[in-house]
């Protein structure tokens, strides 16, 4: 697959400041615009209509302009970051927990935060949810994600994709799903090289995972070349999962370098036959099942036989013939074989 190269990679934001004291000077100076708002009103009634108006118009001013230092305020949980712009250029990440002050007409941006996939972090109320995330629709009345969070979460998540039917190597359709945990670790890349990452990695998903499992038989088959080196091997998807989920792993990290994600883990959560030719596979396995038993009651019979007629040759106590050895052999393996207990037919003549 060919590389994106956008070229944007992850930097941290410069000049960032304790969010606090710049919290604490920005309410002490609209305190003290209020106050000059109020000193002028003052002089005006006294007389002073130059200054008073002064104090009046710089008072109003200040209070109008000096919330503008409250947009620059973030605060970070741990495991979070946010991607900041200035006018549509990026300026840098913002890591770490605590509470920062940036430059306040930084936005921060994320494509993917209105999205909601079936992965942890990503369904409404769930507890992997922070409540500051939650909101209350009032037109429709539903709870969900807030649409303008814009943080980025460092935690490791879980994406589970709806199961997919897929045609194994030998044709046969089952239905397979994963469980992928994976986790940003550039957040630039994530934001600025792909249009939405969640989307991109659950497209990448479902593509590596029909492209491995194309590879493998449901179950093991002769004949059959899983590893590509042109020698058949045992591989299946029912036998091998531990390695068909690796590979599965490593085939969507490959595809997901640029977007700024690592995979930490696969895991084949369900695999089965379609429903269409479910029924036939049981029988067939219980055929296999069968054949296999009676192959072995049948080794194990044969072995019984020969071991009697050994004793009996040893021990001298009959003489059989060839004849009477086939009709012992076959009552033998007839009272082995048999689903059913034999009933013994007592013969009181001669043995001739």
């Amino acid at each position: 697959m060919a590389n994106i190269n956008v070229g944007m990679t992850e930097f941290p934001v410069k000049n960032v400041k304790k969010g606090m004291p710049v919290l604490l000077a920005t309410i002490v100076g609209l305190t003290l615009s209020v106050l000059i708002i109020i000193a002028g009103g003052v002089l005006l009634e006294d007389g002073n209509e130059v200054l008073g108006a002064v104090l009046l118009v710089v008072g109003i001013i200040w209070c109008c302009l000096g919330w503008i230092p409250v947009m620059g305020l973030k605060v970070l949980k741990p495991q979070e970051a946010r991607v900041l712009t200035l006018f549509g250029k990026y300026v840098g990440t913002l890591k770490g927990d605590g509470f920062y002050y940036v430059n306040p007409f930084c936005v921060s941006f994320n494509p993917a935060a209105k999205t909601k996939l079936s992965q942890s972090g990503d369904v409404a109320g769930s507890r992997n949810t922070p409540a500051s995330q939650i909101f209350l629709n009032a037109s429709t009345g539903e709870i969900g994600v807030n649409p303008n969070e814009t943080k980025i979460s460092l935690k490791i998540m879980t994406l589970n994709n709806s199961r997919q039917k897929i045609n194994d190597c030998l044709g046969n359709p089952i239905e397979i799903g994963i469980a992928v945990m994976w986790r940003v670790v550039d957040t630039a890349k994530a934001v600025f090289n792909v249009d939405n990452y969640k989307e991109y990695l659950s497209l990448q998903c479902d593509s590596a995972l029909r492209e491995i499992v194309k590879m493998y038989p449901y179950d093991v088959a002769p004949n059959v070349d899983t590893t590509g080196d042109g020698i058949a091997d045992e591989g299946s998807l029912r036998g091998s999962s531990e390695i068909v989920a690796a590979r599965i792993k490593d085939r969507i990290q490959q595809r997901v370098d640029d977007a700024g994600l690592e995979i930490v883990e696969a895991r084949i959560t369900y695999l089965a036959y379609a429903p269409e030719i479910a029924a036939v596979m049981l029988q067939r396995q219980q055929a296999s099942a069968i054949i296999e038993a009676r192959k072995m009651i049948v080794d194990g019979a044969v072995g019984m036989v020969e071991m009697a007629l050994e004793r009996i040759n040893e021990g001298g106590l009959v003489n059989l013939d060839d004849e009477r050895k086939a009709a012992m052999v076959s009552n033998l393996l007839v009272v082995l074989c048999g689903n059913h207990d034999a009933q013994p037919v007592v013969n009181s003549g001669s043995l001739y």
